[in-house]
């Protein structure tokens, strides 16, 4: 098991921060590339980690697919549900200690962080009660014929999200996937990967299956093109730039999955002669800034 480092947090909060990948409810040695994470109020050096390798990607996707065949399958849809519904009260634990990691690791207000981590906190609550409601239906037709709709989980999952939001995309993601019964491979961003893997030991709290969730930080050239290139992985959900997007498109086709792709937007800001300008002013500045033009949308002006 690799080591872990005691990070001391601005708000004066201490913890243990694994520092390996989370494949099979274990935290084990990266053998990709070491990157660095830094703060970027002041650019110094958090922690340096190594990434995930293909290899380290491969071994992933047969943690995933063996829970998926498995343990994972054999759960009935409400006891997935109370899995969540653990998850999420393991968030609300935690949620200070979630928030200043993203606050740090990422440099947003601590009460920014605050918002990111109840969203999450929600999402998982929303999707474990959402688990055994979901449910086909039969088609009405002849006597000589049977139709109906049967919805069936998709299998291994790989998920890709970007810095600006890191646990709040996570549960985004995370929540519908599990809630379905897929099983899920996430890389976080490599700037910001360290309350995805924190959050490794509350699913090991939580009691999950081992291989439901794995975390695999690491590069985008490298763990993220491996996730989007493997045959093993069913879908790939992905947040972040155009041109990324683009290649995960290319690599998806391999084995033609399944793929949503949440990439750049285009959000004008529209004020009608009869707005309250003062609001206006208040609301174009916020959507303008907001984590330093750096989202999908922020206010784009020609």
């Amino acid at each position: 098991m690799p080591p872990t480092v005691q990070i001391s947090l601005p708000n004066g909060q201490a913890y243990a921060q694994p520092t390996g990948l989370f494949i099979n409810n274990e935290f084990v040695d990266a053998s990709g590339d070491e990157f660095t994470v830094i703060n970027p109020a002041t650019e110094q050096c958090i922690i340096k980690l190594h990434g995930a390798s293909s290899q380290d990607i491969g071994k992933a996707v047969h943690s995933a697919d063996t829970a998926f065949e498995g343990p994972w399958a054999d759960l009935a849809a409400g006891e997935r549900g109370a899995l969540l519904y653990k998850i999420a009260a393991l968030i609300d634990r935690d949620r200070d200690l979630l928030a200043a990691i993203d606050a740090y690791d990422n440099d947003k207000p601590f009460t920014a962080a605050q918002g990111d981590i109840e969203e999450a906190y929600q999402v998982f609550r929303y999707y474990a009660g959402a688990a055994d409601k979901i449910s086909g239906r039969t088609i009405e037709t002849s006597n000589a014929k049977l139709a109906y709709v049967l919805q069936e989980p998709l299998g291994v999952c790989g998920q890709i999200i970007p810095w600006n939001f890191p646990f709040m995309m996570l549960a985004w993601k995370f929540g519908p996937a599990l809630a379905c019964g897929n099983t899920v491979i996430l890389k976080p961003a490599e700037q910001t990967p360290l309350s995805a893997l924190y959050f490794g030991n509350l699913l090991l709290e939580s009691g999950l299956p081992a291989g439901a969730v794995n975390l695999v930080p690491g590069l985008g050239p490298v763990a993220g093109k491996a996730i989007a290139g493997h045959t093993g992985i069913a879908k790939v959900a992905f947040t972040g730039s155009t041109s990324t997007g683009r290649a995960i498109m290319k690599s998806a086709a391999t084995n033609l999955k399944n793929i949503t792709l949440e990439c750049g937007g285009k959000s004008p800001l529209i004020v009608f002669d009869d707005a309250d300008l003062e609001q206006a002013a208040k609301w174009a500045h916020l959507g303008t800034l907001i984590t330093g033009f750096l989202i999908s949308t922020v206010i784009i002006f020609p």
